[in-house]
């Protein structure tokens, strides 16, 4: 069995998923035809680098990411640093011939992610994208409903990323809500998603007009090595300004006709994290939200007047990959199997010597999009969907 060397860079929450999911693998995926095996974690945190070790099983911990582009044993790097690194560490893993993973959306700006995208697509490395709602269950099963054609003629599509994370005014001012670490905000971390998910159901959006705002302008600041955006400051506590958007809306035209539109927000009170989508067609329609992932509710009006309205599909282990987690009909699965499918499928790629998905490429089209958005609510005009600027204003 071919072993595949994974170098972790970045040990916060998400650097720890994706080393879960790793060490999973084995254990779901049986009949894989690759061995995972931790090798080196990088994190500038001393306490998170024992915790690789102690916890997780890695050979090694260090504090510098060039270590592990350098290290003999690591094929694949597996990049969960904040976005502002991205770049940076993507570009010396393709010079060094290493196939990568990335967290979304690689880099914080869609500059970066082209920048990102030409470095591995000239290194001719295999690449892969945090994108990991796409491996969930029902999405599969809506994706194989709109290809056979059930829904009709797809007419119109919402989509929404609305998140409470950012709506404690004495929410840290973590990096993610800076520009300068961070990139954008809500249009890379949240509505990314939402877009990632309209071009695997839909396909390409040809056209936007968008409109963005800054809700909360002022957090309290983080203590050195400590806080992250789910942490919560004092109100004497020193502040700092936010420089990203809290929010973001666009309406859109799909390449195919369909129209749609997209909000994403960190901001809001209600929805927790409501990543959902509703898709209209002119055969029946399908709506699924992450608050409630094992359900699918579906509308196939039949030919009996009294069957109409939206039936509720639960996942199972008849759907993709549902039954490696737990067996039988409406026993959910969760965020982390979500990951653990994203891990198998991208490290099976690499095993086969084969490109991924998603990968850089298809972020690069998520970016195209946030981009065209980013000069809608500049110059308050619809704009079309093409290559990324060459700066962001």
């Amino acid at each position: 069995m071919k072993k595949l060397g994974i170098g972790v860079v970045g040990f916060g929450w998400m650097g720890q998923t994706h080393s879960r999911s790793y060490r999973r693998i084995p254990m779901h995926f049986p009949e894989r035809a690759f061995e995972p095996e931790l090798v080196v974690c990088a994190d500038v945190v001393p306490a998170r680098r024992e915790e690789a070790l102690r916890a997780f099983g890695f050979r090694e911990a260090i504090p510098d990411w060039r270590d592990v582009i350098r290290h003999p044993g690591v094929d694949v790097v597996t990049i969960t640093a904040p976005n502002s690194l991205h770049v940076e560490i993507v570009e010396a893993a393709a010079e060094a011939g290493k196939h990568i993973f990335c967290e979304k959306p690689v880099g914080g700006t869609p500059q970066q992610t082209a920048r990102a995208e030409a470095a591995a697509r000239r290194a001719g490395v295999i690449t892969g994208v945090g994108y990991n709602f796409r491996w969930a269950p029902m999405i599969q099963y809506a994706r194989r409903l709109i290809g056979e054609g059930r829904l009709g003629k797809i007419t119109n599509y919402c989509g929404r990323f609305f998140s409470m994370y950012g709506s404690d005014p004495l929410g840290l001012l973590s990096w993610r809500f800076l520009r300068g670490q961070a990139g954008y905000g809500a249009s890379s971390d949240l509505l990314s998603h939402s877009i990632d998910l309209a071009h695997v159901l839909v396909g390409p959006i040809a056209r936007v007009v968008a409109t963005g705002e800054t809700f909360i302008r002022e957090r309290p600041l983080p203590k050195p090595g400590r806080g992250t955006h789910y942490d919560r400051g004092a109100p004497d506590d020193p502040t700092g300004s936010v420089t990203n958007e809290d929010y973001v809306g666009a309406l859109v035209a799909f390449a195919n006709g369909a129209r749609g539109v997209f909000e994403a927000s960190r901001t809001i009170l209600g929805p927790e994290s409501q990543n959902a989508f509703e898709i209209y067609g002119t055969a029946g329609a399908l709506t699924w939200d992450f608050q409630r992932m094992n359900e699918l509710q579906v509308y196939m009006p039949d030919k009996a007047a009294s069957h109409s309205g939206f039936t509720t599909v639960f996942s199972g282990d008849r759907y993709p990959h549902h039954g490696r987690f737990v067996p039988g009909a409406a026993n959910g699965i969760g965020y982390e199997e979500l990951k653990a499918i994203e891990a198998y499928e991208f490290l099976s790629s690499v095993a086969r010597g084969e490109p991924a998905r998603p990968s850089f490429a298809d972020a690069l089209e998520v970016v195209k999009v946030q981009d065209a958005m980013l000069r809608s609510w500049e110059h308050g005009r619809w704009e079309d969907v093409g290559p990324v600027r060459d700066a962001a204003p």
